[in-house]
């Protein structure tokens, strides 16, 4: 679970919204600490082969969940990654601890 100014977002209420998004293959969303909120809600994506990650693509993935998940649900950066940049376990699921650890702090400048 992540704590946003407060509020308690589920992970996989904002995976599922992502991933009904057409140019998602894959999605883990993680809490990344940040000091006036607590933790930032930030989504980490694979695209399908015919999507090209960039800014624009990250903030049309944010504006997706705007009329889907309230506003303190919806991701402040999308961080896009290859199938062998998602830490997965020997059986495919996705290790958001490791996550965590690589995009452990949050900068304004982070924001895609």
């Amino acid at each position: 679970m992540i704590i946003t100014g407060g509020e308690k977002v589920y992970p996989s209420e904002v995976e599922n919204v992502l991933g009904a998004h057409p140019a998602v293959k894959d999605v883990a969303v993680i809490g990344v600490p940040e000091e006036k909120w607590g933790e930032v809600v930030t989504a980490c994506v694979i695209l399908h082969e015919r999507f090209t990650a960039s800014e624009d693509l990250a903030r049309e993935m944010m504006e997706f969940c705007r009329d889907k998940i309230a506003g303190y649900k919806r991701p402040r950066a999308v961080y896009f990654l290859t199938e062998e940049q998602m830490p997965r376990t020997g059986t495919g699921k996705i290790l958001h601890r490791v996550l965590r650890a690589r995009y452990g702090t949050w900068s304004d400048d982070r924001q895609s």
